[in-house]
């Protein structure tokens, strides 16, 4: 079992669960079994994090890019996913988790989508963490989102511009209220963030690794969390500045 020091972890993690397709090449079986394989990775990892004290963790489970793949692969991605929020909201519930998702929900399958209101809306006073899904989701829709809502509140006299900021400006993004990713990982040994939470992961630590996400396990995400535990995050500053103020 990797060490970690359980006094100093990262209080929102990200994932981009990469890998579910080549996972199921690998193996000689279809795509769609392996987004079923990656299913279980996501339990997994939901119920690690829950566990060790993790506040948020997001998973990309379905990024707008991800609309132009084959209808039948897309269709599997939306059954699962209804799978998922049949299976797994009792268990949400039972573990004081809150559901809250990010990107354009509107664009699910009808179904999917009360579905997922249901979830979202029986869990919401859950506190011992929250489990944030990104779905039709993309990092340059948001920040055009937000710019357009910020234009409209302007016209509409809520807001003068003169006063915006980065605080201000991130209330207006999918993700207001909740603190930016300390960590994010990236699996199946690609290195790039695809379009996830741009604005958000400017001081964010990146951990990618080589392991498929349908065999990401619980060691797989305490090695990144130690990772990061050996990081020292300065956010602009020196290493003599943040001692100064530790003092």
């Amino acid at each position: 079992m990797i060490k970690i020091d359980f006094n100093k972890l990262p209080q929102h993690i990200a994932i981009i669960m990469d890998g579910n397709g080549r996972w199921a090449k690998q193996h000689a079986i279809g795509r769609i079994r392996g987004h079923k394989k990656g299913a279980q990775a996501v339990r997994t990892t939901v119920k690690t994090c829950r566990e060790i004290g993790i506040k948020y963790l997001t998973l990309y489970a379905f990024s707008i890019e991800n609309w132009e793949r084959p209808a039948k692969e897309v269709e599997a991605l939306m059954s699962l996913l209804d799978e998922y929020l049949t299976k797994e909201t009792k268990q949400l519930q039972k573990q004081g988790i809150r559901l809250t998702t990010i990107g354009e929900i509107n664009r699910l399958h009808p179904s999917v989508k009360e579905k997922l209101l249901q979830a979202k809306e029986s869990t919401i006073n859950n506190d011992k963490m929250v489990l944030n899904i990104a779905l039709s989701y993309g990092g340059k829709d948001e920040i055009i989102r937000a710019v357009k809502k910020i234009i409209q509140d302007n016209k509409d006299g809520k807001i003068n511009i003169n006063e915006i900021n980065k605080e201000t400006f991130s209330n207006y993004l999918y993700t207001s209220g909740m603190p930016d990713p300390d960590l994010l990982i990236r699996t199946s040994g690609e290195y790039r963030i695809s379009n996830f939470l741009l604005w958000q992961m400017a001081y964010t630590e990146l951990y990618f690794t080589n392991v498929l996400w349908p065999d990401f396990t619980k060691d797989d995400l305490f090695k990144a969390i130690a990772s990061y535990q050996k990081r020292e995050r300065r956010f602009g500053l020196t290493s003599e500045q943040l001692k100064e103020k530790d003092y």
